[in-house]
């Protein structure tokens, strides 16, 4: 049987020299700003060559795939590193090894998410291609939409939907058969508003009101989600 077009392309990837491998992260990381600044449909190949300091024959050189191969790899890399720092916070809030206790039940939540929404200022670099992501989305590369979601958006999603699950089972939630449901109305009711206001983060609210915005979300979901 013949070597599989994924596994030639894992064995070409674990050929690239150091040396290969480091100006293909400069070439992203100067990519990443002019993305998040111009978008995707606006950004040109030139600009994004001369901001990494390199000719756009480097550039196609490192990315064969010239500009839709090169924001995917931007988007990847940046999507997994706020993926890291979500279930970092998910993790905090909701340790699946502390067993959750009844009277700490809305606190978690809120304390959850004030740590993911905090992440709008701390990756703000990240959140400024998202708000493009959504702006261009008929324009961006369908391949690219979902390397973003699969980086990001679905294993995060994933875990919170296991640590309400884990909420039910405890006899604290009553997700109404559709756990997954659940997670996304906690996200819509936390966070809708607030991204909405705040364009991604680019202009944050006064911090009370970030945070009547997060505990009305909370007393929302808890209003249709708590057992009992």
């Amino acid at each position: 049987m013949g070597e599989t077009n994924e596994a030639r392309r894992e064995r070409a990837e674990a050929e690239v020299s150091p040396r290969k491998l480091r100006k293909r992260q400069d070439i992203a990381s100067a990519a990443c700003a002019v993305f998040g600044r111009e978008g995707y449909t606006r950004a040109s190949v030139d600009a994004l060559a001369a901001a990494a300091g390199v000719s756009t024959r480097t550039l196609y050189n490192h990315f064969p795939g010239g500009k839709a191969q090169l924001f995917q790899a931007v988007v990847t890399w940046t999507s997994s590193e706020v993926r890291d720092a979500q279930l970092a916070c998910l993790r905090a809030a909701l340790d699946p090894e502390r067993p959750p206790r009844p009277e700490d039940l809305e606190r978690d939540l809120v304390s959850l998410a004030r740590g993911l929404l905090r992440l709008l200022t701390d990756y703000a670099y990240h959140f400024a291609l998202v708000r493009h992501i959504h702006a261009e989305a008929d324009h961006v590369p369908p391949e690219v939409l979902t390397a973003w979601h699969e980086a990001g958006p679905a294993p995060v999603g994933r875990a919170l939907t296991e640590a309400l699950a884990r909420l039910e089972d405890a006899g604290l939630l009553d997700l109404h058969d559709d756990a997954r449901l659940a997670a996304d109305h906690f996200m819509a009711l936390v966070s809708h508003m607030i991204i909405q206001f705040t364009h991604y983060g680019v202009l944050p609210l006064p911090p009370a009101e970030q945070d009547r915005l997060i505990t009305g979300g909370v007393s929302a979901f808890l209003r249709a989600y708590r057992a009992g």
